[in-house]
C-alpha cells in the first residue's frame, strides 16, 4: 500500500488531468509522479494544504467517506474578528443551503507560520483579519468557506492542516513524502 502527504499549492487542481477546460491548469500530475495513486477526497482549487494520494481503495475510501468522520483540520483566515458567540454557531453546527452542518471545533489562533501565499490574499485596509483553526468530520463542496461566511467572516485563506492522523508537518508547497 502506497500513501502520499501533498502539499498542495494553491490554483492546483486535486486531479490528474485536466481535461476540456480551455487553459492548461496545474493538476496533481506537475507533482506527483507515482502511478496508481488517486487523491482521498479533494480540496479546491483555491484552497491549500494536506492532500492524501493512496493506492488502496479500502484506505481511500475511509478517508474520503463522511460517514466515518474523520476529523479534518483548517487554518482559516476569515474577515473580521468573529466575536465568541459566532464562534459558539460554529461548534453546534450551521444550517446551510444543503441542511445543517454537524458541530465543528473551532478556536482562534495566532497568526501561523505558513509560507506565503502566490497571488497574495486581497487585503483591505479598514476591515482586520484573523486565523481560526477549525475541526470538521465532514466534507461536503465547499463546506468551511460556506460555513465561516453564512456566520458573517469570509474565508481569505484556506490551508487543511491536518486529516485524522497525518499532518502537513513541514512540507512546503509542492512536496510530497510517503507515509
Amino acid at each position: 500500500m502506497t500513501l502520499v502527504l501533498f502539499n498542495k499549492p494553491y490554483g492546483v487542481l486535486s486531479q490528474f488531468t485536466d481535461r476540456g477546460s480551455p487553459r492548461t491548469r496545474a493538476t496533481l500530475s506537475d507533482f506527483v509522479k507515482i502511478p496508481g495513486v488517486y487523491p482521498a477526497g479533494r480540496l479546491d482549487r483555491d484552497s491549500e494544504g494536506l492532500l492524501l494520494l493512496t493506492d488502496d481503495g479500502r484506505l481511500q475510501a475511509r478517508i474520503a467517506d463522511p460517514r466515518f468522520k474523520l476529523p479534518k483540520t483548517y487554518l482559516v483566515q476569515v474577515e473580521g474578528t468573529p466575536e465568541e458567540r459566532t464562534l459558539d454557531r460554529l461548534r453546534t453546527g450551521v444550517l446551510l443551503n444543503d441542511g445543517p452542518t454537524r458541530p465543528a471545533e473551532v478556536e482562534w489562533i495566532e497568526d501561523p507560520a505558513l509560507w506565503p501565499r502566490d497571488p497574495p490574499i486581497r487585503v483591505r485596509a479598514s476591515i482586520p483579519d484573523c486565523w481560526l483553526k477549525l475541526t470538521i468530520r465532514e466534507g461536503r463542496n465547499r463546506q468551511v468557506r460556506r460555513m465561516t461566511a453564512a456566520v458573517g467572516h469570509p474565508t481569505l485563506r484556506l490551508v487543511r492542516w491536518r486529516i485524522g492522523d497525518w499532518t502537513l508537518g513541514d512540507l512546503s508547497p509542492g512536496e510530497w513524502r510517503e507515509a
